[in-house]
């Protein structure tokens, strides 16, 4: 093998596709979420209780859970560019129109519905990523892409609590005018995936022949390595026992994610900040994790290591929903929101390299979408938990108990899945 074809050929292929599925997904997590700024006032203009903004912002990953699997088949079979470019166009309409909800029910549908559009995405873009990295490759690139959520909340929430600034503007509320500025940028991304895109190397005009020919020598060669161990069809992905108890792991992970994107907005300002404070503030923890996790990442990589990687960061995580549920001041609670950002976002690159160790052709693509769809259920629950409990006592630390105590178990069962695959394959590289 030429080393330097290697290197040549995997940073031309990183700075064609990363930075811009890194946009992709920093737009995705800015629609996702803003619903928890546009909570600051919003919900008391549609008279909505914690209950009833939990519950609904949490909806959005009933609608992600039935369509994620139908979805990544999908993009398997046509091809990420025009499912890609779908999803995205799909979901910005979407998104827009929650400027246009009058009550409970029409946030409840349309949370629902801006799931089922956006259900795909993400999966699909893990699976994308194996089609153009070697394994070896995988938990940094997936580092990358994945610290654009962080990167989104850094510069989504000072942006949206600029919009929010726009109150009465052409007689509009500002939580209005930020549904509808910020789901532009999806549609027009969408439009630009279809021209930009490249679905396999074998397509790639832009890489040089050798380049090509290399690249896809080199994956036909690690799909043919797994051929031995790897399951490869729709029923295995769905069924094999490490996918369903990787979605567990997942679950917890997904439970302290949104409880971050959804309800810290609101619980940073529960000390008495102002809508603009709490808009810089809250961009504070995620810009420390991008770092964290980009270097816990390729310290992964580097070692081969992937499940004290996940342990690790989910207890730290669970450590950080501790410290903010009992935080006296503005500065504890940032520095609280801070350790949890860096445990989640640490985990979820390790924790994405482990399934295609396993999983390979339409057994990954399905494997990839179980564990991300019934993993985001914990996007339901830690948001709903969070919203139903304040109500029941008045106070955000019942449920970010509860939320650190998922995360718990998320380490214990990453613990549980490497043992078993210990017992299973001894040379398996999940249990590393």
């Amino acid at each position: 093998m030429d080393a330097s074809l290697e290197r040549a050929t995997m940073r031309r292929v990183a700075w064609r596709l990363v930075p811009f599925i890194c946009l992709l997904y920093f737009i995705a997590f800015i629609d996702r979420v803003n619903i928890g700024f546009a909570a600051l006032t919003m919900n008391k203009d549609l008279g909505f209780s914690s209950s009833v903004f939990g519950f609904g912002a949490g909806i959005f990953f009933f609608g992600y859970f039935l369509f994620e699997v139908p979805s990544n088949i999908v993009l398997d079979k046509v091809g990420a560019r025009l499912w890609i470019a779908r999803v995205m166009i799909t979901w910005g309409m979407l998104s827009g129109a929650f400027a246009f909800i009058e009550g409970e029910k029409s946030f409840y549908a349309l949370r629902f519905l801006l799931g089922a559009a956006e259900a795909g995405f993400f999966p699909g873009i893990i699976l994308y990523l194996t089609y153009w990295f070697p394994a070896r490759y995988r938990a940094g690139v997936v580092s990358l892409f994945m610290a654009a959520a962080p990167v989104s909340v850094l510069i989504g929430s000072p942006l949206s609590g600029a919009l929010l600034a726009m109150e009465g503007v052409l007689g509009l509320h500002g939580w209005q005018w930020m549904f509808i500025i910020e789901a532009i940028p999806a549609v027009i991304l969408g439009v630009v995936v279809l021209f930009y895109m490249t679905d396999r190397p074998e397509k790639a005009k832009w890489l040089t022949e050798d380049q090509r020919t290399w690249l896809v020598a080199e994956m036909n060669e690690e799909h043919a390595r797994k051929k031995v161990v790897a399951n490869h069809g729709i029923l295995a992905g769905m069924t094999d026992i490490r996918v369903l108890a990787l979605a567990l792991v997942y679950f917890g992970t997904s439970a302290g994610l949104y409880t971050l994107g959804i309800w810290a907005p609101q619980i940073i300002k529960s000390f008495g900040l102002s809508t603009m404070a709490v808009g810089f503030l809250n961009g504070v923890p995620p810009t420390i994790a991008i770092v964290a996790m980009i270097l816990w990442a390729r310290h992964s990589d580097r070692t081969g290591e992937r499940t004290w990687h996940v342990v690790i960061a989910c207890l730290v995580a669970s450590a950080g929903l501790l410290l903010a549920g009992g935080a006296a001041s503005a500065v504890a609670v940032i520095a609280a929101l801070s350790l949890v950002n860096v445990g989640i976002s640490a985990a979820k690159p390790p924790l994405w390299a482990m399934p295609t160790m396993f999983l390979s052709g339409s057994g990954a693509a399905v494997g990839i979408a179980t564990i991300n769809s019934v993993g985001n259920l914990g996007g339901f629950v830690g948001p709903w938990a969070i919203g139903w409990i304040k109500d029941l006592t008045g106070s955000f630390t019942g449920g970010l108990v509860f939320v650190a105590a998922l995360l718990v178990l998320s380490a214990v069962v990453t613990l549980a899945v490497a043992r078993s695959g210990r017992r299973a394959e001894p040379t398996s590289a999940i249990a590393r």
